[in-house]
């Protein structure tokens, strides 16, 4: 199992390292691509999300047992998970008695969190394909949270004038964005192949082998090509904030509440072992998007995602050997 540790790691430093290594090549001009960085970027994502993820949800919750009426709380957990980190991350900005901008890049990064492109990989390597499969359940309404709760939020510390959006309005264009849609349809028809007691065919388990981590290092490879490290010096205060709330607070909030549910005794506490690791995950990427769009301090933002980021080198050992100890 400990080489699964560092596979975990070289992976993710592998995708990050490539993206930045073409990142810096292209601005040199060392490189020519065809198309712009960010053309590149959004087209790896949408690889990695609409073609490889999806397949890898479905072969995963195929086989896993959801035969215990607990589970169903697990993508509440996750909603409790990211909706605690916003408001640690807003009380924390309070603490220090930071401006308008700087609370609400604080608010995002205690949020908004790496479920997706790290999480995922992490559950695999660690937990296998069972592990793996409360993955998605746990992540099933991320989008909703950010876009219905998240965004707005974060707007609200921004000084400019933005033209107000219904909730309605804003959950309509949540459930009619492919992502969504695509990933909501692979948990569906995952979910449909589980309960209809047809066997998975034994070649399923080689094409997650190499989709989960090939897909995982798609996108991380699209993260490195925005990667940027202006300025973290000036914000290591509140990176170590921030640090603290994604490395320890939330961690020990959700499993306390995840030992509550019973979890822990479920398929030799998995789902406990899951929701662990995906409540200790670093800032998300897209904490960036509202920071830019909003006029928050931007800088602020990238520097709390770029140090938890790396700071994995050392969270997931950590990890590694809490797993172990369940």
């Amino acid at each position: 199992m400990f080489v699964n540790l560092i596979v975990s790691l070289g992976y993710i430093f592998f995708g990050l390292v490539t993206g930045y290594v073409i990142q810096q090549l292209e601005k040199r001009k060392i490189i020519h691509l065809p198309i712009s960085l960010e053309k590149l970027r959004k087209l790896l994502q949408k690889i990695g999300l609409l073609f490889f993820m999806p397949i890898s949800f479905i072969g995963a919750l195929w086989i896993v047992k959801i035969d215990n009426l607990k589970i169903i709380a697990l993508p509440f957990l996750g909603i409790f998970a990211l909706l605690m980190g916003g408001i640690l991350g807003f009380a924390s900005s309070k603490l220090f008695q930071l401006n308008q901008k700087d609370t609400g890049s604080m608010f995002i990064c205690g949020s908004f969190t790496n479920i997706g492109s790290i999480g995922g990989l992490v559950c695999y390597l660690f937990l296998g394909e069972k592990g793996f499969a409360f993955f998605p359940i746990y992540k099933l309404f991320e989008q909703v949270i950010y876009y219905a709760v998240g965004f707005p939020v974060a707007k609200s510390f921004s000084n400019d004038i933005i033209k107000k959006e219904k909730f309605t309005s804003r959950l309509k264009k949540v459930f009619m964005d492919i992502f969504v849609i695509v990933a909501l349809a692979s948990i569906i028809i995952g979910a449909f192949f589980n309960l209809s007691g047809i066997e998975r065919p034994e070649f399923y388990k080689n094409i997650n082998a190499i989709f989960i981590p090939g897909g995982t290092v798609i996108l991380l490879i699209s993260i490195g090509l925005a990667m940027k490290f202006r300025k973290v010096k000036k914000y290591i205060k509140e990176c170590i904030t921030i640090s603290i709330i994604k490395f320890i607070l939330m961690p020990l909030i959700i499993a306390a509440i995840a030992i509550f549910l019973g979890y822990g005794v479920i398929e030799g506490g998995l789902p406990l072992k899951v929701v662990i690791i995906l409540s200790s995950m670093p800032v998300a990427f897209s904490a960036l998007v509202p920071a830019s769009i909003y006029d928050l301090n931007l800088d602020l933002a990238n520097s709390c995602w770029l140090v938890t980021t790396l700071s994995l080198i050392i969270i997931l050992p950590l990890l590694f050997y809490v797993i172990r100890l369940i």
